[in-house]
């Protein structure tokens, strides 16, 4: 059974930056892709990024597109979500999550629904 817990999250200023980082127990990473969601309050959860299991695909929601940057080193069993530029709208509690890697899973940008294991957030808020 793979266990996912993220870290990294706090309280930054707009146009700081954070890494996110999912380190996986339990079982190895290596055939699972890795996608990495939020939730604001009173809002719906939605994926910001996702990644291939091995890491040679990947794909951005618009809102976070050439602000974020995911990738996975499968060797320590963690994923990294890297955010620039990061705006109040922001704000959420972020989560990683794993999923088979099946060939429409980077494109269809990790859907929720095909996620075997969730991590249990890290909080992110921009504000200055």
């Amino acid at each position: 059974q793979l266990q996912l817990a993220e870290s990294g999250g706090g309280l930054v200023r707009p146009g700081e930056s954070l890494r996110l980082s999912c380190v996986g127990s339990g079982a190895l990473l290596d055939y699972w892709a890795i996608g990495w969601f939020r939730q604001a309050p009173g809002k719906e959860r939605e994926v910001v990024a996702c990644i291939s299991s091995e890491g040679i695909s990947e794909k951005y929601a618009d809102s976070v597109k050439g602000r974020f940057t995911i990738s996975r080193d499968n060797a320590k069993r963690t994923a990294f979500l890297v955010m620039d530029s990061l705006k109040p709208e922001d704000t959420a509690v972020y989560y990683c999550a794993a999923g088979p890697n099946r060939p429409t899973t980077v494109q269809a940008m990790c859907p929720g629904r095909d996620m075997t294991w969730w991590g249990k957030g890290t909080q992110v808020t921009v504000s200055s």
